[in-house]
């Protein structure tokens, strides 16, 4: 998945502003009271200083469990140097932005030979804790402005190949993480396996604080973000594997047993319990982020007049194929039984259908979409970068031979990538283009030689990659990318049938209405949720066309969420999302606009 470094955080724009109202009774009462089940607790406040000082560079942050698990600060470099002192400093600003509470603000910086970050001390009880019945790692953090080319946050010292755990990372152990793309990774060489297990969280924001929890119940481990758990429990995981005589770093992770990243950001505190805890129990009660989604989740219509259509366009569903495809199934579902009642014509998903080339993942894909063929839906398909592979899978799988025999679809191009469809809506026949995006070159003749054999039909241009969402005076913008300027320039400014184009790859949402060679309006939307909860949260991108009063009608629904019930929705969870950006209406003079639709004299 490419993300535009200008994009990188701005996934949900809406929850950028830092800060959270709830009041200092949200931190649990009784944090520290259990010393058999916290083995450490890590606050990052000047009064939990046990001894020494930033300034000379031996500060010790004392371990409030009274467990004897205290940390040491760890200078990487020359100690000399004046702007070591500005890689740690005290901060002001804390999860409740209560007074008198404070954290440890980190500035490490990327590739910098200079670095600081802390450690156990040697001989710490809980070096040697390999959790076997269970554990909790809390983490209360914050990340920086501007995102790093990943972090560390936590790790175990060490690595796996000292264990003669030959199999997944060799070069390390255990560590929490956050990736180039913001999202934390929990990844544990667990003691009843061979390989390490991994848990990931959807995109974190910029600004933002976060409670996080990583819960093993001495089965399997889930990793929840703010409230939010975005992919389930982990396989069976016991226990974290340990070498005798290492330790733990606080913000820094290890590889082939040296420090590789650091952290930037804040940490308030970090609590170890060696169970797993209830949510009552945890640091933070009902923690939730910043100005999450705006949505509704009444009962709202999908047709505001019996003789409108929909056309219903499918975000990546790669994170639903790897990691949820009860999601994929719940969307699939949906569109099986609803597409004619609610008058679909067309379904047609944006690519990157999984997230890798695994056949466990095409399997998911599969079974989903196969009930789209079992009720007879229309659907087409355009595949992403993370679709294509040696021996052509998506070929295999979703290629030609599986759409010949559908009533609406017309052909494909040489690569057999590109296609395209035909279907009767309202007063038109529309024409749907599913254009290649590794085959785009290769495909522009065979693209425009459907164009100019189909002038007279409104037509819809799919790609994986044309338009990305940025961020220009506190509003998303759209920008072309390199294949949307090609798909521009060559398909759509001069070929005046093509009056929308759609498309997923970039992180987030964004739509403008250009003008063509002909002075006529062409609607340009990306839609992609995969950054956000659970991967997308079964969002849909839905478009009614309502000829009788001029207009397009956009609304972002979540069957998924539709099918939980109040008790099981969070505060992230909304059947419609209802911001401007999800759900907008378009005036359209469908006569004047498809114009191009009278028979030539």
């Amino acid at each position: 998945m490419k993300m535009k470094k200008a994009f990188i955080g701005l996934s949900l724009l809406f929850m950028i502003v830092p800060g959270i109202a709830n009041s200092a009774n949200s931190i649990h009462p009784n944090a520290d009271d259990d010393r058999a089940t916290i083995l450490a607790d890590w606050k990052f406040t000047r009064k939990h200083v046990k001894s020494g000082s930033i300034e000379n560079g031996d500060l010790m942050i004392e371990d409030t469990s009274k467990n004897g698990n205290d940390l040491e600060m760890v200078t990487m470099g020359n100690s000399a140097e004046p702007q070591i002192q500005d890689l740690i400093q005290w901060s002001e600003e804390d999860y409740h932005e209560r007074d008198g509470v404070d954290s440890l603000k980190f500035a490490n910086q990327d590739k910098s030979p200079s670095g600081r970050y802390f450690r156990t001390r040697k001989g710490a009880p809980i070096n040697s804790e390999n959790f076997d019945e269970g554990f909790t790692l809390e983490v209360i953090f914050k990340l920086p402005s501007k995102a790093n080319d990943g972090l560390g946050l936590f790790s175990r010292q060490g690595k796996a190949a000292n264990l003669n755990k030959m199999d997944g990372e060799k070069k390390m152990l255990s560590a929490l993480t956050v990736s180039s793309d913001q999202k934390i990774h929990w990844t544990s060489h667990p003691s009843n396996l061979t390989y390490n297990v991994s848990n990931w969280s959807r995109s974190l924001n910029a600004d933002e604080w976060y409670h996080l929890a990583v819960v093993n119940d001495g089965i399997a481990t889930t990793l929840t973000l703010n409230d939010i758990s975005d992919y389930g429990a982990s396989e069976k995981v016991i226990g974290i594997a340990s070498l005798n005589g290492k330790g733990w770093n606080i913000g820094a992770s290890e590889w082939g047993n040296k420090v590789d990243k650091l952290f930037t950001g804040n940490i308030e505190e970090i609590r170890i319990a060696n169970k797993a805890l209830t949510k009552k129990d945890w640091l933070v009660q009902n923690p939730r982020d910043d100005n999450p989604f705006e949505g509704s989740n009444k009962k709202l219509p999908f047709l505001t007049n019996r003789k409108n259509y929909n056309f219903v366009f499918i975000p990546d569903t790669q994170k639903y194929s790897s990691q949820n495809p009860e999601i994929f199934h719940s969307q699939m579902n949906w569109l099986s039984k609803n597409s004619m009642k609610n008058h679909i014509i067309m379904n047609t998903f944006v690519g990157d259908i999984v997230d890798g080339d695994t056949e466990r993942q095409w399997q998911n894909s599969l079974e989903a979409i196969s009930k789209l063929d079992k009720y007879h839906v229309p659907y087409m398909m355009a595949a992403g970068n993370h679709d294509y592979a040696s021996k052509n899978p998506f070929l295999t799988h979703y290629g030609p031979h599986r759409f010949q025999k559908k009533g609406y679809y017309k052909g494909s191009s040489p690569s057999r990538y590109s296609s395209y469809a035909i279907a009767k809506a309202g007063s038109y026949r529309y024409l749907i283009l599913i254009v290649d995006m590794k085959n785009l070159h290769k495909d522009l003749q065979w693209a425009k030689g459907v164009l100019d054999q189909h002038q007279e039909k409104p037509t819809i241009l799919v790609s994986h990659d044309i338009i990305f969402p940025t961020v220009k005076k506190n509003e998303i913008v759209a920008l072309e990318s390199a294949n949307g300027r090609l798909i521009w320039n060559e398909l759509v400014k001069d070929q005046n049938q093509v009056f929308m184009t759609v498309n997923g790859h970039y992180f987030g949402i964004a739509h403008q209405v250009k003008k063509n060679t002909a002075g006529n309006d062409v609607i340009q939307m990306v839609v992609n949720y995969q950054s956000d909860y659970r991967g997308g949260n079964g969002w849909l991108r839905l478009v009614e066309f309502n000829e009788k009063k001029k207009q397009l009608f956009f609304r972002t629904y979540s069957p998924y969420v539709d099918d939980m019930s109040k008790k099981e929705r969070t505060y992230a969870d909304y059947k419609f999302l209802t911001d401007a950006n999800n759900s907008f209406i378009l005036n359209w003079d469908f006569k004047r606009r498809f114009s191009f639709n009278r028979p030539k004299r």
